[in-house]
């Protein structure tokens, strides 16, 4: 980003959030912070008030609200704005029609030369959240949900965790995160402890008459990209190394269970591919190998080869004392 272009973008994002730190602001623009200072003094040299507020609670802002009316925007700009919306997700919000407004005016207000562009994005990218075969998730309570945000009031929820069982807490909604096709809902606990919900796990959403303060430097993407970081450093990993035919190569990753590609082999002279995959857990990987049947085999670990045995004798056995 040239420094008049990051110049610009920090009046944006003051103006926008009132007030963001240097980490902040370098963590968006995507610089150091030591930049960042050097913006500062560089928009308070040339007459933009930006002052510094020291603290736990500070960070940069603009004095006394001051605004700045930048008008036109760049092509790729347009094509930021324009490119399609996810129309699921916004359907799942209530705001489909309201986007297709919103983008409507926009478009009307752009100079001519810039609506051709626009038209352009259009036809050339679209965006489609939902996956094949979509199931459509339990989604009971997101009006309940989506309301409580708006109006920073606590929830008395009934969520059922991964396990199957259910418990009730008191809960304060901090926002909604779309993660594919599947929405979780953010909120504190009573300690202030702030916990990522998946959706369709929410029994029933309660609305309590009682108000609450968000946290001054919550920042929900950050929250997001944070603890999704530190979800997948902490998964289990089961590494298989198997030799699959030629046939099944396209299929690998494309089945409803989660498995990784670490590397794909010259085929052998018989013309088995080796393939070292990754799984969650051993079990994970002995259901996805049996679904294969014989079109791939285990070449290591020797006690996986000898599940997935055990597993298809059973399997047989079971089926032949049914006929």
């Amino acid at each position: 980003m040239m420094r008049g272009d990051r110049l610009i973008s920090i009046l944006l994002l003051l103006q926008s959030y009132n007030q963001l730190t240097a980490k902040q602001l370098s963590e968006k623009l995507e610089v150091s912070e030591r930049t960042i200072y050097r913006d500062m003094d560089a928009l308070s040299r040339i007459g933009i008030p930006v002052i510094a507020e020291r603290g736990k609670q500070g960070g940069w802002s603009l004095l006394n609200n001051y605004k700045t009316s930048l008008t036109g925007f760049k092509e790729t700009e347009v094509h930021a704005l324009f490119i399609s919306y996810s129309i699921q997700l916004l359907e799942d919000l209530g705001l489909k029609r309201e986007a297709d407004d919103a983008r409507n005016k926009l478009f009307a207000s752009l100079p001519a030369v810039q609506q051709n562009s626009a038209k352009a994005v259009w036809n050339r990218i679209y965006i489609d959240t939902s996956s094949w075969r979509q199931k459509q998730e339990n989604a009971a309570s997101f009006s309940v949900l989506q309301q409580a945000i708006w109006d920073t009031k606590k929830l008395r929820i009934e969520y059922q965790r991964a396990d199957g069982s259910e418990d009730e807490r008191i809960v304060k909604p901090l926002g909604l995160v779309a993660k594919g096709n599947k929405w979780y809902f953010i909120a504190g606990k009573e300690n202030n402890e702030i916990r990522s919900y998946r959706i369709s796990r929410i029994q029933t959403a309660k609305p309590i008459d009682e108000t609450f303060i968000r946290p001054n430097n919550f920042d929900l993407a950050s929250y997001w990209d944070s603890t999704t970081n530190a979800f997948i450093e902490h998964l289990p990993e089961y590494p298989v190394s198997v030799e699959v035919t030629k046939k099944i190569m396209p299929r690998l990753t494309f089945t409803g269970r989660f498995v990784r590609i670490l590397e794909v082999k010259d085929p052998s002279q018989e013309g088995w591919i080796p393939v070292d995959l990754v799984f969650n857990t051993e079990e994970e990987a002995a259901a996805y190998i049996l679904g294969f049947a014989n079109q791939i085999r285990v070449l290591k670990p020797k006690r996986l080869h000898s599940k997935v045995s055990d597993m298809a004798k059973a399997t047989a056995a079971f089926y032949q004392q049914n006929d």
